[in-house]
């Protein structure tokens, strides 16, 4: 069993210099300790998974960019996610408007190689399948 995500719930990237805030927005009527329960459709950048600090990712433009022009040191840039795909896998029973609830074992991309991670999900007592 894995515990429920919900609103405020902390992420991390593996690019990433700091934890994000993820923000709910793929539902508004199910609530669990007074915070929307997120579904795996909670994955757009910068709406739903906000940035986490600096980028290190040398697949990010920016940092390649800033990076090569310091002579090959590493110089990180400010983290913009870019995620083109839903969390995955989701909870498999559990629905919210015909999209899967987010558990805290989920992960998503960012476009810039990184992975995210759910490093905190809001709530400790609730699990689901």
């Amino acid at each position: 069993m894995n515990l429920i995500v919900v609103d405020t719930a902390e992420t991390l990237c593996a690019m990433g210099t700091a934890p994000a805030k993820l923000k709910v927005t793929s539902q508004n009527t199910v609530y669990l300790h007074n915070l929307a329960v997120a579904t795996v459709m909670d994955h757009n950048g910068m709406m739903n998974v906000m940035p986490h600090g600096m980028c290190l990712s040398l697949a990010n433009p920016a940092v390649a960019a800033a990076t090569s022009a310091a002579a090959g040191v590493l110089t990180p840039q400010p983290c913009q996610p870019v995620v083109t795909a839903p969390w995955t896998p989701g909870a498999s029973l559990t629905y919210l408007d015909n999209k899967r609830v987010l558990q805290d074992k989920c992960v998503c991309n960012c476009m810039w190689a990184g992975v995210i991670t759910i490093l905190n999900p809001g709530q400790s007592t609730t699990f689901v399948d």
